[in-house]
């Protein structure tokens, strides 16, 4: 079941940033500096749509926008996490990069939500 977030980042910049993100070696030290909170946030937005779709098509939507927008910064919140601990990015990195990705995936969402809610 498509809610029409994910199909709307498709081709994105989201989605760009995603491949870029999880294609990293953690070996590969030039390509850690590249990894900005901005493009995991980025990143992060795009496994978010991914997660809530799946989760929607196995569980049904949830039932408030609240816990629909709990749901994404979870999702969002856990990509940022596994990418730190597997690139190997430091405590402020992961700080700044939880902040932009909730932030992000939350903006993005809100359209989609509000129509879903309303």
């Amino acid at each position: 079941m498509a809610f029409g977030w994910l199909h709307n980042l498709h081709k994105s910049d989201e989605q760009s940033a995603y491949e870029e993100v999880t294609n990293v070696s953690p070996e590969n030290h030039e390509h850690k500096a590249k990894l900005s909170h901005e493009l995991i946030a980025g990143a992060a937005a795009y496994e978010a749509a991914k997660k809530y779709e799946e989760h929607c098509a196995a569980n049904g939507k949830p039932s408030s926008h609240a816990k629909a927008k709990e749901l994404i910064a979870a999702f969002s919140g856990a990509f940022v996490d596994r990418m730190i601990e597997t690139k190997g990015l430091d405590a402020i990195d992961k700080a700044k990069a939880k902040h932009a990705a909730k932030k992000r995936a939350e903006e993005q969402s809100d359209e989609v939500l509000v129509e879903q809610y309303a």
